[in-house]
């Protein structure tokens, strides 16, 4: 959930042309994945929540190639970025353990 605020807050300052593109795009995938983790937990069966995990680790690789691009077109520094993506990776971590139990 802090990973989403923290990409909406970045986000609010790419560049008005990007409102239904880049931004729109990150901010949905962003929020996907603390969305899929619910849902699935929810589920009647591991195997359902496990397939909801594994959209959530999709969600998050997709929200790291977003950022890595925004970085790319210098609508956030490199600095942020790289806090993001440090933060992505270790979300990815946490849901892969999920995954395995």
């Amino acid at each position: 959930m802090d990973f989403v605020v923290r990409v909406y807050e970045v986000s609010a300052n790419f560049p008005k042309e990007e409102r239904y593109g880049l931004t729109s795009q990150l901010r949905r995938c962003a929020v996907s994945v603390p969305s899929n983790i619910s849902e699935g937990a929810g589920r009647a069966t591991k195997p359902q929540f496990k397939r909801f995990l594994e959209f959530s680790m999709g969600s998050i690789n997709e929200a790291q190639t977003q950022l890595e691009l925004a970085s790319r077109f210098k609508y956030i520094s490199d600095d942020i970025c790289g806090q993001l993506l440090d933060e992505a990776l270790q979300i990815y971590k946490m849901i892969l353990t999920f995954t395995t139990l």
